[in-house]
C-alpha cells in the first residue's frame, strides 16, 4: 500500500476547537483533556469484538506452548511493556509467557536516542529474531499511527517466522493493520495537543491491552470469578490480599487462609483448591497440573472425582 504522509493522518490532525488551548485557564485545560477521553471509551467498545478475537487467538497459542510478544515504540511501546510486566505478578504465569520489545529500550526514557530508535525497522526485526519466534507465537504491534518503522520491522519478521500477528492502531488504513492477521482499530481522532499520541491514543491502547490480557487470563483459568485467584505473593501487601482472596472465595476464617497458604508454599491457586475441594496440597497441585493451571477446571475435576 502507498504510505500516506504523516501530516495527513488523523493522529496528527489539529482539533480546531482547541486552537486556543494554551491561552485557557488551568482548570479549562484539565477539563478539556479529561472530556476528550469520552470518545476513547466509545472507540474501544466499538472494537470489543476485534479485541475478543485477538484474545481468543492468544489463548489458542498459549495452549500450544507459545508466547505473546508485544512490540512498540515510545508511549505505545511503554503501554505494551507495562501490560506485559503485570502478567506474572497478577496471574502467576511463567515470566516468558509474554515478552515486550520496546524500541530504544536501553536508552533513557524520553531521550533522543530512544526516539530515534523507532525509525530502525532492521533493529525491530533483529530483536524479534533473537526471541526465536515460531508458529505457536502471537506477535502484536502497538502503534497509534500504524506506521512506526521499528514496529513494522517486528511484524514483518513475525510473518517471515510464520508467527500469528496482531496490531493495535488508531489510524485507519495503516501499514501495520494491513500486515496483521488480527488488527484492532480504535480511531480516537485528533489529539487535544496535535500529534501528542500519549493522550487519547495512549489511553485507548491501555484500555485495549487491559481488556485483551484480562480476557486471555480469564479464558486460561487464572481468575476465579472476579478474584485474583493466582496472584504471586511477593510482598506483605500481596500476602494480605491473598489471604483476603482465600476468605472471599471459600468463606474460611483468617487462620484457615494463612494455614492453607503456608501449606501450599505461598501458592495462592493451590491454597484455593485445597480450601474449596478439601484436599491436601499434593492433590491440589496434581489437579492444577492436569488442567494446565486452569483454576476453575481443577476445582471441577476434583468435584467430579468426589462425586464419582
Amino acid at each position: 500500500m502507498v504510505e500516506r504522509p504523516l501530516r495527513e493522518l488523523d493522529t496528527e490532525a489539529r482539533a480546531g476547537q482547541f486552537e486556543d488551548l494554551g491561552d485557557r485557564a488551568t482548570h479549562e485545560v484539565v477539563r478539556a483533556v479529561v472530556a476528550g477521553h469520552d470518545a476513547v471509551v466509545a472507540a474501544v467498545l466499538e472494537a470489543a469484538d476485534q479485541i475478543a478475537t485477538l484474545a481468543d487467538a492468544a489463548v489458542e497459542r498459549l495452549a500450544r506452548g507459545g508466547r505473546v510478544i508485544y512490540a512498540g515504540a515510545g508511549a505505545a511501546g511503554r503501554a505494551a511493556a507495562t501490560d506485559a510486566s503485570e502478567w506474572a505478578p497478577t496471574f502467576n504465569v511463567p515470566e516468558r509467557t509474554v515478552i515486550a520489545l520496546l524500541a530504544g529500550a536501553h536508552a533513557s526514557p524520553g531521550s533522543a536516542a530512544e526516539a530515534a530508535a523507532e525509525d530502525d525497522a532492521a533493529a525491530g526485526a533483529a530483536e524479534l529474531d533473537r526471541q526465536n519466534p515460531g508458529p505457536a507465537d502471537l506477535v502484536i504491534g502497538v502503534s497509534a499511527s500504524g506506521r512506526t518503522p521499528y514496529t513494522l520491522g517486528v511484524l514483518k519478521a513475525a510473518r517471515d517466522a510464520r508467527a500469528l500477528t496482531g496490531a493495535i492502531v488508531c489510524q485507519s488504513g495503516s501499514p501495520l493493520a494491513e500486515l496483521a492477521d488480527y488488527p484492532v482499530h480504535v480511531p480516537v481522532g485528533p489529539e487535544i495537543v496535535a500529534g501528542s499520541s500519549r493522550l487519547k491514543a495512549g489511553t485507548a491502547q491501555k484500555l485495549v491491552l487491559n481488556a485483551f490480557s484480562t480476557a486471555v487470563m480469564a479464558r486460561r483459568g487464572r481468575i476465579l470469578g472476579n478474584l485474583m485467584g493466582c496472584l504471586r505473593i511477593s510482598n506483605e501487601k500481596l500476602r494480605q490480599r491473598a489471604e483476603a482472596v482465600c476468605q472471599a472465595a471459600t468463606g474460611c476464617d483468617p487462620a484457615a487462609a494463612r494455614r492453607a497458604l503456608e501449606e501450599s508454599g505461598d501458592t495462592l491457586e493451590v491454597a484455593l483448591v485445597m480450601l474449596r475441594a478439601q484436599v491436601d496440597a499434593g492433590a491440589a497441585r496434581a489437579a492444577l497440573e492436569a488442567t494446565g493451571g486452569h483454576l476453575p477446571h481443577a476445582l471441577e475435576r476434583l468435584a467430579g472425582e468426589a462425586g464419582a
